[in-house]
C-alpha cells in the first residue's frame, strides 16, 4: 500500500506537481493542513483521505452519518467543513484501501481554542478508542495497521515546551493495540524515526511516502 502521510506544513510543490509522487493508493493527514489543500491532494490523486484534526484546525466535532447517509450535526442537516469523501478517524476505528485505522486528534491544552485536551480528557478518549478497535478485532481477528494522531506519544519526540509536550495516553494505546506504525505531527521534525515497543513512531511533517503492509495482506502473504 503506497501512502502519502501529510501534516503541519503545506508543500507548495504539490499544488502543480502531484505527478512526481507516482502512483498513490491512500492519504493520510495528521492535523493542521487547510482542508482546500486535503482536498487538492485527494482529487488529484485519486485516492482516498484519512485525517484527524490538529490545534490550529476548526472544531470538527458532532458530525455524524444517519443510516440513509445524510450528514448530521445535532440532529440537522450538514455540511461538513473537510473535503468530500474523506474520513475523519478521529476517535474512531475505519477500514479504508485494506488498512485498518485508528484515529486520536488534538494536543495537550494550551488555551482556550478547539481540538485541546488534558492528559485526563484523552486518556479517556484512548480508551474509548482502545475499546472500539478490540471490538473490532475479536469480531474479524484483524487488528490496527496504523494509528494517526496529531501530537505524538509523551517522551517519543515530543517538544520540551508545554504545547508540544506529548500524550501519555499515546503510549497506552500503542501499548494496548501494539500497531506497526504510529503517524504523528505537531512538532518540528529532525529527521528520525523512532520506536515505542514493537511500534514505529513517524513525524510526517511535511510530505512523506512511503510503503504499508496491512495485516491482511502478511495473512495472505502467510498462506
Amino acid at each position: 500500500m503506497r501512502v502519502l502521510a501529510v501534516s503541519d506544513e503545506v508543500d507548495p510543490g504539490l499544488w502543480h506537481h502531484l505527478d512526481v509522487l507516482g502512483p498513490i493508493e491512500l492519504v493520510v493527514a495528521c492535523g493542521d493542513l487547510p482542508f482546500d489543500y486535503l482536498a487538492h491532494l485527494t482529487d488529484g490523486l485519486d485516492a482516498p483521505l484519512v485525517f484527524v484534526p490538529g490545534n490550529h484546525d476548526a472544531d470538527v466535532s458532532g458530525y455524524r452519518e444517519s443510516r440513509n447517509g445524510l450528514i448530521l450535526r445535532a440532529g440537522l442537516p450538514a455540511q461538513p467543513p473537510w473535503p468530500a469523501g474523506a474520513v475523519n478517524v478521529d476517535g474512531a476505528v475505519v477500514d479504508v484501501a485494506g488498512l485498518r485505522i485508528a484515529g486520536l486528534g488534538g494536543c495537550v491544552r494550551y488555551g482556550d481554542g478547539p481540538n485541546q485536551y488534558s492528559q485526563r480528557q484523552q486518556r479517556h478518549r484512548a480508551r474509548r478508542l482502545v475499546a472500539a478497535a478490540r471490538w473490532r478485532r475479536w469480531r474479524d481477528g484483524i487488528g490496527v495497521d496504523v494509528v494517526l494522531t496529531h501530537a505524538p506519544p509523551l517522551g517519543v519526540g515530543d517538544g520540551d515546551d508545554d504545547p508540544h509536550h506529548g500524550f501519555r495516553a499515546h503510549r497506552d494505546l500503542v501499548a494496548r493495540l501494539h500497531p506497526p506504525l504510529l503517524l504523528h505531527g505537531h512538532v518540528d521534525r529532525d529527521g528520525a524515526d523512532r520506536c515505542l515497543g514493537s511500534t514505529a513512531v513517524r513525524n510526517v511533517v511535511g510530505r512523506h511516502v512511503f510503503d504499508v503492509s496491512s495485516e491482511r495482506t502478511a495473512d495472505r502473504r502467510a498462506s
